[in-house]
């Protein structure tokens, strides 16, 4: 998933065509003129030993070595082949997913939080019900940030994703005011309230009528002592409570205006990050 993040630089590489390096002589006497050199830079071949040897294929060597000794280890203590084939396969498996959740080619500033990742894989299971997502969408003119704008049939939601220390309690007083043990959490229920209400006047522009946006903060790590609680205008709840607290509302769009909001929402509300 800001200072501004492209990402990756395109890898270069530019050995499936010669190179022309020139075409012209440069001026030399009769008695010494000798055989033109050639105007081709030699080229290597492509090979896989050669593209192994790169240090972005190095760690298929490492998966499969991973794997050899897995399977050479397991077939020896049980003497039997195949459930030494059957480690070295799940060995090798295992050391991809590892690698997956660890590595990542995009740079660690822009990548998206544990809590945001968490909100994504429950939004990604709601699409088939017609809801729609955009994740981190900028409000023009100012740093602030829209984790995840939610349209679909019971509405138009903004979640911000909270990940906060399991540690400390999370309580409120008079609904007013929210604490994460003794840190009064105010600024962030305004945040998020002004992100939604931002994102509310820039879409109900953009369509020629009033669209309303529902803020809400969604917190991971510490107990939430409630399912919902409206908090100074924001929904307030646990982070494994999303979907329900979406889905189980009265449904007030119809597909196409779910289509609309979301076209007019992906317009005005840019992402934070390039996708390039």
């Amino acid at each position: 998933m800001s200072n501004v993040d492209t990402g990756l630089a395109p890898e270069d590489g530019h050995d499936t065509s010669p190179i022309w390096v020139s075409d012209r002589e440069p001026e030399r006497s009769s008695a010494h003129r000798q055989e033109p050199a050639s105007t081709y830079a030699p080229v290597e071949r492509a090979s896989l030993k050669s593209l192994l040897r790169q240090d972005k294929y190095r760690h298929l060597w490492r998966r499969v070595l991973i794997a050899l000794v897995a399977g050479v280890v397991a077939g020896f203590l049980t003497r039997s082949p195949a459930f030494g084939i059957t480690v070295a396969i799940a060995a090798a498996i295992l050391h991809t997913v590892y690698r997956a959740k660890t590595i990542s080619t995009v740079p660690a500033w822009r990548r998206p939080s544990v809590a945001e990742r968490k909100t994504e894989a429950q939004l990604k299971r709601m699409e088939r019900g017609g809801y729609r997502s955009l994740h981190a969408r900028a409000i023009p003119g100012s740093e602030a940030q829209i984790d995840h704008l939610v349209i679909g049939p019971t509405g138009v939601y903004a979640v911000d994703s909270e990940k906060w220390d399991r540690r400390l309690p999370v309580r409120v007083q008079s609904h007013r005011k929210l604490f994460h043990g003794p840190f009064n959490r105010k600024e962030r229920l305004d945040e998020a309230r002004w992100e939604a209400q931002s994102a509310s006047d820039l879409i109900s522009k953009a369509l020629g009528r009033e669209i309303i946006v529902i803020p809400s903060l969604a917190i991971y790590g510490p107990a939430i002592p409630w399912r919902i609680l409206n908090v100074r205008d924001v929904d307030v709840f646990s982070g494994s409570m999303v979907r329900k607290w979406i889905t189980k509302r009265e449904q007030s769009l119809t597909g196409a205006e779910v289509d609309a909001i979301y076209k007019a929402a992906a317009r005005v509300l840019p992402p934070r990050y390039p996708t390039t």
